[in-house]
């Protein structure tokens, strides 16, 4: 967390290309207009017209509508290889801004916190980046601009839709702003790196009745009560102490007065897992817990279970090869976490399932600028001269990736 780290540090940019610093002020405006227009997924239309119209004009080779508002822009490089794709989320959270600055949200209960407006802003320079550059590189290199990445997940359905097709891609990076590390580290590493997703939704069917005559109902706060104690279990006693998993009741609304016992209650919980052996592992499980309460009290459920999104598992050799350029660009006091990881989920893991890749943490939290809320918060903002520093590594990871290909 960013607390653990020095609140004061300085960031070189020296590393970074002339080039692409002096596309600072371009990523910054890109950015706030994003920000000031932030839209919810695959509702992402003002969006996709801004990045469209930004794509047209520099000449590049686009192609739009894809899972509804995705965006793959294709550059060729100088001569034939590899195909290298960076893929970048865009859409927003239903959050109301609570910051006070010229390029807050427009759109009311919508807003971007959790970076996405900056991760499109950086897709965009390394796009105009490497237009202006092609031939500093073989092979292709595709750009996937994704809608919906916070629910339900646009990964999916542009992969389905063909976008790792045509031509095939062989390796895919992206990053993520990161909060909980201070500005300009990278958090970076092979294996697991973000956590599998999974959701329940669950309905104890009781019998109500008076709270006085408890003898003729079957309660179902009580056995709701039990079901989220017994739920702990699994973790605790059915999970090797070794790996890392979570099971969390978030949400139990049940009863309307003091003296009425209720028929009914609902839970809402989230599951969060790394390894991906896990899967179809706790649907069971929890599903196991919930009808022997009930059964054991009289009791009926109604149990939805959802797979949302699997683990972000990176492949070693290109966690290496984004290692490396990491090093290459970042000096800070703290440089390159080799063991960040989150128990935040993220569908980029489809992209994962298919090609290898590598997905990866860009700081950018200064907390002498106040800028390190944590993500998913109304006043969550980051420090934007983090933007080139994304587009030099995604430029590097191109040119060491694609050319040592050849």
């Amino acid at each position: 967390m960013v607390s653990t780290f020095p609140n004061s540090y300085s960031v070189d940019l020296s590393r970074v290309r002339l080039s692409i610093r002096s596309l600072q002020p371009q990523l910054v405006e890109w950015r706030r207009r994003l920000h000031q227009q932030p839209e919810l997924g695959f509702q992402e239309k003002l969006t996709a017209e801004f990045v469209s119209s930004q794509l047209q004009a520099w000449g590049i080779e686009y192609q739009t509508g894809i899972a509804k508002t995705g965006i793959v822009v294709t550059i060729a490089g100088s001569k034939p290889g590899k195909v290298l794709a960076i893929r970048a989320d865009m859409d927003a959270l239903p959050i109301q801004e609570l910051n006070e600055v010229p390029y807050r949200s427009q759109h009311d209960g919508v807003m971007h916190a959790c970076g996405h407006d900056g991760h499109t802003a950086i897709a965009l320079g390394i796009a105009y980046y490497l237009q202006q550059h092609r031939e500093d590189f073989a092979g292709t290199v595709k750009i996937i601009f994704q809608p919906a990445e916070e629910g339900p997940g646009g990964a999916k359905p542009m992969i389905e839709a063909g976008v790792l097709k045509n031509p095939d891609v062989d390796a895919i990076i992206g990053l993520h702003l990161w909060n909980n590390l201070p500005l300009g580290t990278v958090g970076v590493r092979a294996g697991a790196l973000m956590a599998a997703v999974e959701l329940f939704n669950c309905t104890i069917l009781g019998k109500g009745g008076h709270g006085a005559i408890p003898h003729q109902t079957v309660d179902s706060i009580v056995i709701a009560a039990q079901i989220v104690n017994a739920l702990q279990t699994i973790v605790a006693r059915n999970v090797n102490p070794i790996d890392s998993a979570v099971v969390t009741v978030g949400a139990l609304h049940a009863g309307t007065a003091h003296n009425v016992i209720a028929d009914t209650a609902n839970m809402k919980g989230t599951v969060r897992y790394f390894n991906p052996e896990f899967a179809g592992f706790f649907k069971q499980r929890i599903e196991q817990i919930i009808a022997g309460i009930c059964q054991s009290h009289g009791a009926n459920y109604d149990l939805e279970y959802i797979s949302l999104y699997p683990p972000v598992i990176n492949d070693a050799g290109i966690a290496e090869l984004v290692r490396s350029v990491a090093e290459e660009v970042v000096e800070t006091p703290v440089g390159v976490v080799p063991e960040c990881q989150t128990m935040g989920g993220e569908d980029m893991s489809f992209f994962l399932r298919e090609v290898p890749g590598c997905y990866f943490f860009l700081g950018s939290a200064n907390p002498e600028k106040n800028l390190a809320y944590p993500h998913h918060h109304p006043r969550f903002d980051f420090d934007e001269t983090v933007l080139p520093m994304g587009v030099e590594i995604f430029a590097r990871c191109v040119e060491k990736f694609l050319n040592k290909s050849t």
